[in-house]
């Protein structure tokens, strides 16, 4: 709590400015039952920062975190290395505390940055233009399926069953109160799925992912020309952002939105964010595309400036017309996201892309028989022919963080087991898992 220095002359006196008799009367609106009739019980009175400090860093250590153990977490967030130049340079005041650059005269580093950033994330996915980021993942796929359902003038939307369960959860939720109909797959982890046969003239959008949840890659060119066909839009979803270095991107495949996660990039896990929502589209679209977009102009004298171009927000524009209600975006993340991305430039970010697959490659090799993928990129499922959640409980008392149930997410599938495996995955640690397993 910061220091408050007033005294009671100083409370008085604002008081009397406000017309209220005393501090009580600032609360006559809330009801009498709402309002405490004595201290909570076992709450521990007040105590002085020292001891404050000693009690939340003896509660921090009963986590188990992945700095301190062998860790092979993924399921849509992932532990990669952050050079130190990306704190750094975030950390300056200039960047830490500024606000929206409302003011294109005085913002144009931040301006810049977020072009660059705009610029990075179309070249990752293959699409032609991209917002100023999205809170995370779930929320930037939501505004897919909004934005799709305006284009299309249609309801009806087809979610894949290999779509991370929490944006399903996400979507399934935005969808009680703006009147979409879903139709959502069962999970399917091993066979692959027909979704064309789903699409109809009624059909919006199709939601998919690659990797998907269970780590499988998949090639979505033909349920592009499906879904397009019919009049619908795909959207591509991606969790794992450093896969783009590597694989076909989304817009490659015929994609008319694709959104995801960008947190593997420049930003730490930090016990479940801030994350750092990635959205891109092609041109034709940008009128319907949520949040903001900066764009490249020139000033009076002619010399390169940058602005905010849109801004399709309520805050800026009738709210019958906005195309979202999202009131800010994540910033600082972005900014951390384009100075690691341009330090390992497009041959770095390619070699952090083999780098992780081949440390996955070599994970499945140890663990043998038990993993059920036939493709992944750093993330694949196994097969523990017991409880994976007993087994994650057992092996986290033994200091190894094993990966993620599945049941977690689906109780049906309480044997597998969902590992991931990055740059930061030592051959040590690997070889700890799959002697605790053998």
């Amino acid at each position: 709590m910061r220091y408050l220095p007033h005294n009671a002359a100083d409370r008085a006196a604002m008081l009397a400015a406000i017309g209220v008799a005393d501090i009580p009367a600032l609360f006559a609106d809330v009801p009498p039952s709402a309002k405490l009739k004595a201290p909570i019980a076992g709450l521990p009175t007040a105590k002085s920062e020292i001891e404050v400090e000693a009690h939340i860093s003896a509660l921090a250590a009963r986590n188990l975190g992945t700095s301190r153990a062998p860790s092979f977490l993924g399921a849509g967030a992932y532990r990669h290395h952050i050079p130190a130049s990306v704190d750094a340079l975030i950390q300056r005041g200039e960047f830490l505390t500024s606000y929206t650059p409302y003011q294109p005269e005085i913002s144009q580093g931040t301006l810049q940055a977020l072009f660059e950033f705009q610029s990075m994330v179309c070249a990752l996915t293959g699409m032609e233009v991209a917002n100023a980021s999205m809170y995370d993942g779930a929320t930037a796929t939501v505004e897919a399926v909004a934005m799709a359902c305006r284009i299309t003038q249609r309801n009806a939307v087809v979610i894949s069953g290999n779509l991370h369960p929490h944006y399903r959860d996400v979507i399934a939720t935005h969808a009680n109160w703006t009147g979409q109909t879903l139709d959502a797959c069962a999970p399917s982890p091993l066979k692959p799925e027909n979704l064309a046969e789903k699409i109809t003239d009624t059909t919006a959008c199709v939601v998919v992912q690659t990797p998907d949840f269970f780590g499988h890659l998949n090639d979505y060119s033909a349920l592009a020309e499906a879904c397009h066909a019919k009049g619908a839009l795909l959207v591509v979803v991606f969790t794992e952002v450093v896969s783009l270095g590597l694989l076909t991107p989304p817009g490659a495949m015929g994609a008319d939105i694709v959104v995801g996660e960008g947190q593997s990039i420049g930003n730490p896990l930090g016990f479940g964010g801030p994350h750092l929502g990635l959205f891109a589209t092609r041109e034709k679209f940008i009128r319907q595309m949520p949040g903001r977009l900066c764009g490249q102009t020139v000033d009076a004298s002619g010399k390169r400036g940058f602005v905010l171009t849109l801004s399709t927000r309520e805050q800026h524009i009738r709210r019958e017309k906005a195309t979202s209600n999202i009131c800010t975006n994540s910033g600082l993340c972005a900014l951390a996201f384009t100075i690691h991305l341009a330090l390992l430039g497009e041959t770095g970010l390619k070699q952090l892309a083999e780098l992780n697959h081949a440390k996955a490659c070599q994970l499945a090799e140890k663990l043998g028989k038990k993993v059920l993928n036939t493709s992944f990129f750093n993330e694949f499922v196994v097969d523990m022919g017991r409880d994976a959640t007993k087994l994650v409980d057992d092996l986290a008392a033994q200091g190894i963080l094993a990966g993620v149930p599945v049941s977690r997410f689906y109780p049906e599938h309480k044997n597998l087991l969902l590992i991931a495996a990055t740059e930061l995955t030592s051959e040590s640690d690997m070889d700890k898992l799959a002697q605790v397993l053998a």
